[in-house]
């Protein structure tokens, strides 16, 4: 401490300890930097730091050094220009969208989306007026057909959840990038290690961190990374007054998870084909849906844009339909019944009453789900631990 602190009274000193700098050295893993304030050595420094994401440290709800190294990382691997974190993955999906649309805009999304997302584009359908056209997401002329001179922006899923449809990414994102329409994509069921929609022309890309990306079940954590620095810093300034900023230490978690996320992924696919085969032998199971197989009406498409593997999730129809589906998920034991997926843990999940339980029969329909839908998260147990596990279940039925 220097002379003035050192004329202070025990009072005062207590409350500014000295602030270590690290010099000569570096940390080998990033640091959680929790304090939540920052000061400056004058007025016109301070004012500078509230000019966009990318500028000095002023408040965590503008910015934080751990959550800004993840922000980074994220934009690195899915080739943004930058990232914005957000609390959740809905925190990212809101912040975007409210961020970009307005009274009266038209949006085009895929038919078969995220519960959350599709009760959050209803809702800004009921309270803003903004208007939904709902596409399969598997023609570029369906897509065509639908655009509006009000249409402000595309929202699609590389990988449909549950049923595990791919999209045509180039295809379709062309015909908007055509008509001047921005392109969302929620990538998180691919991670930007088996697909990066900035390549294929997306304008922003969201994930819900919380899944692969952090890994452990053990943080919940949003983020959308921008192709353009114009529209980050756009929406960055939405979000700041939004408020759904990423906490330090969920910041922290998600990079220590994302060091084993080449690992995990692997195994993730690895035991999903695996599984989903097995599945499709088995007399109770009506139809089994993944990517990887030669059966999936998307096969070709998965093989061309996600070549290095096609995901870890799964979903099987049960012949006995509803009832089926919920003796089989409260008859694993391996695996855990639980939302959510992308952790190292096997979760299978009933979308019908749990995920989409918001989407009426009809909605249950045209997303391609049925009353006997079963979806398995694979996480990375021994495959043959687990095939025991959901045949000891089906057993049951």
């Amino acid at each position: 401490m220097n002379d003035f602190h050192h004329g202070l009274r025990p009072e005062s000193r207590i409350v500014h300890p000295p602030v270590e700098e690290v010099a000569g050295s570096r940390s080998l893993g990033v640091p959680i930097h929790q304090g939540h304030v920052f000061a400056f050595p004058d007025s016109d420094a301070l004012a500078e730091a509230f000019g966009g994401p990318d500028r000095a440290f002023l408040y965590n709800r503008l910015g934080n050094p751990t959550v800004r190294s993840l922000e980074r990382a994220v934009a690195d691997l899915e080739g943004g220009s930058g990232a914005l974190a957000a609390s959740s993955g809905m925190g990212a999906i809101n912040t975007v969208l409210l961020a970009l649309l307005r009274s009266g805009d038209h949006v085009i999304a895929q038919e078969s989306l995220y519960g959350g997302t599709f009760a959050t584009l209803a809702d800004l359908a009921a309270r803003w007026g903004v208007t939904v056209t709902r596409v399969r997401g598997d023609e570029p002329e369906e897509v065509r057909a639908a655009l509006r001179p009000t249409t402000r922006l595309l929202y699609l899923e590389t990988v449909s959840n549950p049923t595990t449809r791919v999209t045509d990414l180039p295809a379709l994102i062309g015909v908007a990038r055509e008509a001047g329409v921005l392109s969302v994509v929620d990538n998180t069921f691919t991670t930007p290690l088996l697909c990066r929609p900035i390549e294929h022309g997306a304008d922003v890309v969201v994930h819900s961190a919380t899944k692969y990306l952090g890994g452990h079940s053990d943080v919940l954590a949003g983020i959308a990374v921008f192709a353009d620095a114009g529209l980050h810093h756009r929406v960055w300034e939405h979000g700041v007054e939004l408020g759904a900023a990423l906490d330090p230490f969920a910041a922290w978690l998600t990079l220590r998870g994302m060091q084993t996320l080449g690992l995990r992924m692997r195994r993730h696919c690895e035991s999903a084909l695996d599984l989903a085969g097995r599945l499709a032998a088995h007399p109770a199971v009506t139809a089994v849906r993944h990517p990887g197989l030669p059966g999936h009406p998307d096969h070709e498409l998965a093989r061309r844009l996600l070549p290095d593997g096609q995901g870890g999730v799964l979903s099987f129809d049960l012949a006995g339909g509803r009832e089926a589906a919920r003796t089989f998920v409260g008859a694993v034991r391996l695996a855990s019944l639980a939302p959510s997926l992308g952790g190292v843990h096997t979760l299978v999940l009933h979308p019908a009453s749990t995920s989409h339980r918001q989407l009426s029969d009809e909605e249950l329909a045209a997303a391609g789900i049925g009353p006997g839908t079963v979806r398995v998260a694979v996480g990375i147990e021994h495959p043959e631990d687990l095939w025991a596990d959901l045949d000891q279940a089906l057993a049951k039925l």
